[in-house]
């Protein structure tokens, strides 16, 4: 039991990583090799591509497969690609959730895939969601694929007993005889009126069960990246998808490519300053430094995609140049993934930091459904602006 981890293979000791005790996303049977420069490699016909890190000239991977040849898709469309493609590459992926049938599930991601694959591999569910993340766990140990669907992240809330004592603890209690190969998904985040229930944020509630991985997607190119490498992956993964991402358009390329879980991406070089984000605030933080810019500030941009663990590695070295952090999330301030995540900054880098660390995160508030008091406790690019400007006086 002793030599058991949590999850299935170390991580490697040359990159270090907070949040959970790591393992690589692929088994040796199904490897997924990545370029951890951020180049893009070619293996066997498949293109392979992970943009963790880029030096000023770097253009990101997601701006260099707009460029490049390819096809235009929604966010919720290119989760379909990654999610058809695993499973016409192995029989074992399977998907189970309410609507995911013939319906195609509530945002279409799921659309069209019972027709092609029958009823057994793309199972509706009755409307119990401990039941069928249960369900899915069960069908992980014995050799299967499964992807669960949440119709919202908020009602996975009724399957928290199956996420935490059976799917993230199970490798380890079986004494690594079992591996749960499941990926939980669906969508969250404030929309637009969507009322309370139904605008939950819930990477803070998974962060701290022992071994989950967690990955959150922001654009169509990473969210068909991350999906492949999620059911690839030996662990079990939760894939946060934001309600108000589905319908972003970008070019994504036509041959297969798998993006690493364990990093994140460079979105925007910079000198100045260090912004930490994810998901949606991915967005308000560009349109932030479009201002930032203007007035004479050069921040440098990350989206941390993988939020447990968190990608050190790439978070230190923009610090050492830097030496300012600004995070902003969309998650709640009190034990929020910003808490975590200036916790282990300044365990790891405090000795370069010149400035305090400052957290902007959503108001500890259930979200109103008046439009107004949303936009309220959900942090703005002006709010953004503000924090960079303190932050680099």
């Amino acid at each position: 039991m002793a030599a058991a981890s949590s999850l299935h293979v170390a991580a490697p000791a040359a990159t270090p990583r907070v949040g959970s005790i790591g393992h690589k996303s692929a088994s040796a049977a199904r490897s997924v090799r990545v370029a951890r420069s951020g180049a893009v490699a070619r293996s066997g016909g498949r293109l392979v591509a992970c943009a963790a890190v880029a030096t000023k000239a770097d253009a990101p991977a997601s701006d260099a497969a707009s460029k490049s040849e390819g096809h235009e898709v929604l966010l919720f469309e290119a989760l379909r690609e990654g999610l058809m493609e695993e499973m016409e590459a192995d029989p074992t992926v399977c998907v189970f959730g309410e609507d995911v049938g013939h319906y195609g599930g509530s945002y279409k991601v799921t659309k069209g895939l019972a027709d092609k694959y029958g009823d057994l591999r793309v199972l509706d569910t009755p409307i119990a969601e401990n039941s069928f993340t249960g369900m899915g766990v069960g069908a992980g140990m014995k050799g299967l694929r499964p992807v669960v669907e949440g119709m919202n992240m908020g009602f996975l809330l009724l399957a928290y007993n199956q996420i935490s004592n059976n799917c993230g603890m199970l490798h380890y209690t079986s004494g690594g005889q079992f591996k749960i190969p499941l990926v939980i998904r669906g969508p969250g985040g404030v929309g637009r009126q969507l009322g309370a229930e139904h605008s939950q944020r819930l990477e803070s509630y998974f962060q701290s069960i022992p071994g989950l991985q967690m990955v959150a997607c922001s654009t169509p190119y990473n969210a068909k990246g991350l999906m492949k490498a999620a059911i690839r992956s030996e662990n079990p993964v939760v894939l946060f998808e934001h309600v108000l991402l589905y319908n972003l358009k970008e070019k994504i390329p036509d041959e297969e490519y798998v993006c690493c879980l364990e990093e994140a991406e460079m979105v925007r070089p910079g000198e100045h300053v260090t912004i930490l984000t994810y998901s949606r605030m991915r967005y308000h933080v560009m349109q932030a430094a479009k201002t930032l810019v203007n007035k004479g500030y050069d921040p440098e941009v990350i989206d941390i995609r993988s939020l447990k663990p968190f990608d050190l590695h790439t978070i230190g070295n923009s610090i050492k140049k830097t030496h300012r952090v600004l995070i902003v999330e969309e998650c709640m301030r009190t034990g929020g993934i910003g808490a975590s995540l200036r916790s282990a900054i300044i365990d790891n880098f405090w000795d370069y930091l010149d400035a305090p660390i400052m957290c902007l995160s959503s108001q500890d508030v259930p979200t109103p459904y008046a439009a107004s008091l949303e936009d309220a406790t959900v942090v703005q690019p002006a709010q953004i602006v503000a924090a960079v400007e303190q932050i680099c006086q």
